[in-house]
């Protein structure tokens, strides 16, 4: 009778949460920022892993946990590539990975949730909203693994994760903006 009992309050959480994992070779975190007050400059980190439980039968149950390679950074410009490597911007000797952690999602509309988490880059931790929508419905591909996919997109301030090197311009402004955009397109495989 306990196992029974057990089994029935089990079963519909079994039933309609999954774990999927990150796969990084169909992922991207990419990035963009102000460049001398005239164009933007973009880049990506290329390596990235984590964890996504998502619940069909309640998405705001869902979570997500992700570790991002600062090392992996990639401009198309390796001496730039270098210089944010370096101590001026993600010390990336002193800090090899960003994380976020999920703490909350809440629905924003017709296919679209907000995430509400924390973001540690560079040692400093700050709650960081991810808008994300798209989120698919399981697809099974030629292997026969299950995938999804989604899309998100935030904006931080550099300067909040301790990310302060700049140089004043002549004409007015600064070498690097503050803001910076992310955009993440992710592809799940469910274990």
């Amino acid at each position: 009778m306990c196992i029974a009992l057990v089994s029935l309050v089990l079963t519909p959480v079994l039933s309609h949460g999954a774990t999927y994992t990150i796969d990084p070779e169909h992922s991207s975190i990419q990035f963009k920022v102000r460049h001398l007050m005239v164009s933007n400059v973009k880049g990506v980190f290329s390596k990235v892993q984590g964890v996504i439980d998502i619940d069909d039968s309640d998405v705001t149950k869902s979570k997500v946990k992700v570790n991002i390679d600062t090392e992996s950074i990639n401009t198309g410009v390796a001496k730039r590539d270098e210089h944010l490597r370096s101590a001026d911007f993600f010390d990336v000797s002193k800090y090899p990975a960003m994380t976020y952690v999920s703490k909350k999602v809440v629905k924003s509309g017709e296919g679209k949730l907000k995430m509400v988490g924390d973001l540690t880059l560079h040692g400093i931790t700050r709650e960081v909203v991810l808008d994300v929508e798209g989120l698919s419905n399981e697809a099974k591909d030629p292997w026969g693994k299950m995938r999804r996919g989604a899309s998100a997109v935030t904006t931080i301030n550099r300067k909040d994760f301790g990310l302060t090197w700049n140089k004043a311009l002549e004409t007015g402004g600064v070498v690097v903006g503050d803001e910076v955009i992310i955009s993440l397109e992710v592809e799940m495989i469910k274990e």
